[in-house]
């Protein structure tokens, strides 16, 4: 097992934000949150990711617990979080964005690898590398702030709502992409509104609603189940 989320309560203030939720990721998968907005599904990357922490319950990355480990020390474990709503460096090029993702990371040669991958994956960023971040569309930010994310080359991608904003075609390449980072050997954690494309990448998949975990198994049997169709697929 890759990831372990053990009965994580996390509270703002005297907000009980998540309540007692577990779940794992094991490797080589993409595994998938969905669930209504205020779910819990940020706050669960939030927390994995160091952020945020648990008044009570663990997190373990590899067998080992980093419930309390500060966030720069868990990317350098192999967890990176592409966050919600992008929050690339505007006034940053392309390429720059890129660097700031590969702070970790102190050998020239694996950075320019590194980018050379991320180009690969997202060649529309190749040709913007020195264009302003901010000067970017919607999507073109999106695969940066992914991109970026890519530079700490993570065992363990976090992805929070890839799709936000996204015109229809533009949510098909990205949702392509990630299944492409994923066949490469990159595990994935996805948390996703538009919950049909979230299941149609994923492996596993869990429901929460208000901070509970109410339904969880194969993405094919999440697709095909009622209660989920009925909440998230539209009831068709």
């Amino acid at each position: 097992m890759l990831l372990e989320v053990k009965d994580i309560h996390v509270y703002y203030g005297a907000i009980h934000a998540l309540q007692g939720i577990s779940f794992q990721v094991n490797e080589g998968e993409i595994v998938t949150l969905i669930g209504a907005n205020g779910a819990g599904k940020s706050t669960s990357l939030n927390t994995i990711s160091g952020i945020l922490h648990p008044r009570t319950g663990g997190v373990s990355f590899r067998g080992h617990d980093i419930t309390l480990t500060p966030a720069e020390e868990i990317v350098r474990l192999g967890i990176c979080q592409s966050p919600e709503g992008r929050k690339i460096f505007a006034p940053l090029t392309v390429m720059e964005n890129l660097e700031m993702g590969a702070y970790t990371r102190k050998d020239r040669g694996e950075i320019s690898r590194g980018i050379e991958r991320v180009f690969k994956s997202f060649p529309r960023l190749k040709e913007r590398q020195n264009q302003l971040g901010g000067t970017l569309s919607g999507g073109e930010q999106q695969m940066l702030a992914m991109g970026r994310a890519l530079m700490s080359q993570p065992t363990l991608l976090l992805l929070d709502e890839p799709s936000m904003g996204l015109s229809p075609i533009l949510v098909e390449e990205i949702f392509n992409i990630i299944q492409e980072i994923n066949s490469e050997g990159t595990s994935i954690l996805l948390v996703e509104q538009n919950a049909q494309m979230a299941l149609s990448v994923a492996h596993r998949g869990y429901v929460l609603e208000t901070g509970q975990i109410v339904l969880e198994g194969a993405s094919n049997a999440l697709l095909d189940n009622p209660q989920v169709h009925e909440a998230y697929l539209g009831g068709h």
